[in-house]
């Protein structure tokens, strides 16, 4: 039997009505095989009212993906502003979260504390321009910040003595409840230390009531075994109550930021990868890091001005292998290159953007206006802030 799509057939005369002047005469494609037509007629050439499809990128944009942009660059950036000092007596007392929608967020934004926090984080990053981790602090570690430091040491005794379980999810170790309950254990042990460093340490009686829940909820939640930027925002509303008490002062924030603050840093990310811990309310692929946002800004401060290190030298592996260990910056990019596949700029396109900016002053001032709008002006993030006497909540 003879394939009818193989055998060549006499070409049929066209039935195609003749062309006239005037009107728009469309060929009726044929067959290449058997110059039949063809059953299936050409697509339209496209116009106006029918543009061809937009290109899909192969990267989609998340859910969460930024969509205020030109709104976080047009904003001013961030300055310093002194911690207004609280005076005794004190009147302690057990904070609360008092933030529930955007209304909240934006009364939180312009009261006095809101201002001056977001000041606090500006100064920090102001204390750190241009200085090392290894380098000499300008002046020696005060009680505070050494009892800061031995509390850092304290949790990280917790983690030696609390081991991981035998666990095959992705994220979640059980042995982090564990942990967290040593923590909530020993917290007001651990807090005594900082404020017997008062200049009158019985003024501060009773201070651990207010203290302890801000830094119970520093190193992430118990119950969810996560961690987020939300949490390290209560750290550092920690570190602001202690300066609103006079127990650290800007004489300290160096060593505050390259020594308590890098410190923390290093106890998070072992927490994070021995417990597993699962990313709160993580941007995905559009957020700098899964967990933390404070050490890129801390980080890109103590780039400003470097010879000949410029954002872009985070792509040079030689570079992050050397100086990681001396610049927060590089040590967060290393760390979500180690956890993270594939192309950098898929996988972190917001950093991979940042790298193309000129100089590490403006990455700084980008990253606190983002970390402005980001952090402390998202509801699902500053609902678990925490307010009391230190941090005033204003009707």
């Amino acid at each position: 039997m003879s394939n009818p799509e193989s055998t060549p057939q006499a070409a049929a005369p066209s039935t195609s009505p003749p062309s006239h002047a005037g009107h728009t005469h469309t060929h009726t494609p044929l067959c290449r095989s058997c110059g039949a037509p063809a059953a299936a007629p050409a697509p339209a050439p496209w116009t106006g009212d029918s543009p061809p499809p937009a290109y899909r990128p192969i990267r989609m944009p998340a859910i969460n993906a930024p969509t205020n942009t030109a709104a976080i660059v047009l904003s001013p950036v961030p300055q310093p502003l002194p911690v207004p000092p609280a005076s005794p007596p004190f009147a302690f007392q057990a904070p609360a979260k008092r933030i529930a929608s955007p209304d909240d967020i934006a009364r939180f934004k312009d009261s006095t504390h809101g201002r001056h926090f977001l000041g606090f984080v500006a100064l920090l990053s102001a204390s750190v321009h241009g200085r090392k981790l290894s380098d000499p602090l300008p002046s020696p570690p005060s009680p505070a910040v050494s009892a800061l430091l031995d509390l850092i040491s304290a949790l990280s005794a917790f983690v030696a003595s609390t081991p991981p379980f035998p666990h095959s999810s992705r994220y979640g170790n059980p042995a982090f409840r564990l942990w967290h309950e040593k923590l909530a254990d020993s917290v007001n042990d651990l807090i005594a230390p900082i404020t017997a460093t008062a200049a009158s340490p019985s003024d501060l009686a009773g201070g651990e009531l207010e203290l302890a829940p801000y830094l119970l909820d520093s190193f992430g939640n118990g119950s969810r075994i996560d961690y987020g930027t939300g949490h390290e925002t209560n750290f550092a509303a920690f570190l602001y109550c202690l300066a609103r008490l006079g127990l650290i002062t800007e004489p300290d924030y160096p060593a505050v930021v390259l020594r308590v603050f890098a410190s923390y840093l290093d106890l998070m990310r072992t927490l994070q990868d021995t417990y597993l811990l699962e990313p709160a309310g993580s941007h995905g692929v559009w957020g700098l890091d899964d967990y933390h946002f404070l050490p890129f800004v801390f980080g890109a401060a103590q780039l400003i001005d470097h010879k000949y290190m410029k954002p872009k030298s985070i792509h040079n592996p030689d570079i992050l292998e050397n100086f990681s260990k001396e610049y927060m910056y590089l040590a967060c990019v290393m760390y979500v290159k180690k956890v993270k596949k594939g192309p950098f700029a898929e996988h972190s396109p917001m950093l991979d953007d940042i790298s193309a900016v000129p100089n590490w002053k403006k990455v700084n001032s980008g990253l606190l206006k983002m970390y402005k709008a980001e952090v402390l002006e998202k509801v699902p993030i500053m609902q678990h802030f925490l307010f009391g006497s230190l941090i005033k909540w204003e009707d």
